[in-house]
Formats: C-alpha cells, structure tokens, sequence
C-alpha cells in the first residue's frame, strides 16, 4: 500500500467568490485544523480554468469541502427556490464538482462539513431542505460551543472516529447509540440521502439530519452538518474528525483509472 510519510496533502477550495471577509474568517479555521491534524492544507482558488484545478488536486491525497454563507442552486436537486433560499455561488458548486469526481473516481478520503456535506449529497443525487425554520431547535445559533445534540449512529463510520471522545457518551443502552453536543450555524440540511451514502447522525429533538457517510467499503467519505474546525482547541471529538482524514490520506492509494477529471 502507497503510504504518504510526508505530511498528506488536503485540498479545501476557496470557501466563496462572493465574499472576500467571509473568506478571510473561515478558510484558515480549516487549514489550522489539518495542520494540527499532521496535513498540509491546499488552497484551491475559485478563480482557475477547470484544467488548472484538475492540476492542482492531482498532487492532493484527500479533499475537505467547507462550509460556505451561499445556498447551492435548488435546480440541482430538482427544486424550486423558495424565499429564504440565499442566493448560489456557481464558481464554488463547478470547483466542488471537480474535488467531488475527483475523490469518487480515484477514491480519495473526503470529509464535507456544512455547506460541504450539503454538496457531497446534492452531487450524490440527494435532496435539501432549503430552510428549517420554525423548528424547535435553533440550527443558526452561530458561534455556540454547544448549540444541540446530535444522537450517532453505534455501527457507523462517524461513531468509530468519535465514540471514545468524552463528549460522545451513550444514553440508549438498548441501541447503543451516543449523544454529544455541537455547534450550529445553518438554515439548510440534506433532506433525502444521496446515492451511496446513508445517515449517520440525527439532531434528537427534530430528527433534522446531522451527518451522512460513504457506504462504499475502503473509502472514506463523511459529511457532518456542524463546524468542527472551530472547536478544535476544546473538543477531543473535533480534533479526531480531522486526524481520521489526514491518516486515510496518508494511506490512500490511487485506483487505476485514465484520468481523474475532464480536461
């Protein structure tokens, strides 16, 4: 097996091209967070011709899609936009799809935190809920450590990365399945799982999905619907959700294909 000793090579796209601040705020959350992790972040701009992405990636071992303050295009999930809908980005939805072929082609390690996961199902043939308000949960509660739980579940791939965490801890001892608090700040979530992807985490109180999963044995593919990268500091939990993608990139190894992504 092909194993990278080097510090693995992460590819996290510009976040949006409509929002230089948001950008100047967000991005290097998630490139501390791989650094932290033993990767080395790679910034994929918003602004190259598809060739150059598809150059660029091919030296990356794994991709992480981040959160962004955009809406993806409800056309793409066969949708009409309702009014709360915020308005799309198409120069991040084009690079996305390019990291999103590009990990399913060569099986490359991919983790999609809000925005992020949102795109893995859309790309995947799965469906949004384009706005979750009223519910009796405050998913757009921001910057709070710990806004809601989320209940995991005790065969999946997430309650394997998280489950000896302290802040995981089982609360159903017929089920076996763990609850830990999270931070929240989004008004959409995955409606109908994608193609090859399957539930993994809930938010108990509304049943508002949390996190999906790849169901394809050897490749890791998992969304989580909160921020991660912003309690890496406090949260043992965080942290082990980045240290799990940095080491399937250093142990991935490239399947045997002509080519990645169109040229």
């Amino acid at each position: 097996m092909t194993m990278y000793a080097q510090r693995p090579r992460i590819a996290i796209p510009v976040p949006t091209s409509i929002d230089a601040d948001y950008n100047r705020r967000s991005w290097p959350h998630y490139a501390a967070a791989v650094e932290a992790a033993g990767g080395e972040p790679v910034e994929i701009p918003l602004t190259l011709s598809q060739p150059e992405v598809a150059q660029l990636i091919a030296g990356c071992q794994a991709v992480l899609l981040p959160g962004a303050a955009p809406d993806l295009n409800p056309e793409k999930y066969g949708a009409a936009r309702q009014p709360e809908c915020n308005p799309d980005d198409p120069a991040r939805e084009a690079v996305d799809e390019l990291l999103l072929q590009d990990a399913h082609n060569l099986r490359k390690p991919l983790l999609g935190i809000c925005f992020g996961m949102q795109g893995l199902n859309v790309w995947r043939g799965g469906t949004l809920v384009q706005h979750l308000a009223p519910m009796p949960v405050n998913h757009k509660a921001g910057r709070v450590a710990a806004a809601h739980a989320v209940v995991i579940g005790p065969e999946s791939l997430l309650a394997g990365i998280v489950g000896d965490s302290d802040e995981a801890f089982v609360t159903d001892s017929v089920t076996n399945a763990a609850r830990m608090f999270v931070n929240s700040s989004h008004h959409q979530a995955a409606a109908v799982p994608g193609d090859g992807l399957r539930v993994s985490a809930r938010c108990p109180e509304d049943g508002v999905i949390e996190a999906i999963e790849g169901t394809t044995p050897g490749h890791f593919v998992l969304g989580v619907q909160w921020h991660p990268e912003r309690t890496t500091d406090s949260s043992a939990a965080s942290r082990a959700i980045f240290a799990r993608l940095v080491a399937e990139a250093r142990a991935w190894q490239p399947r045997a294909v002509t080519e990645s992504v169109a040229m």
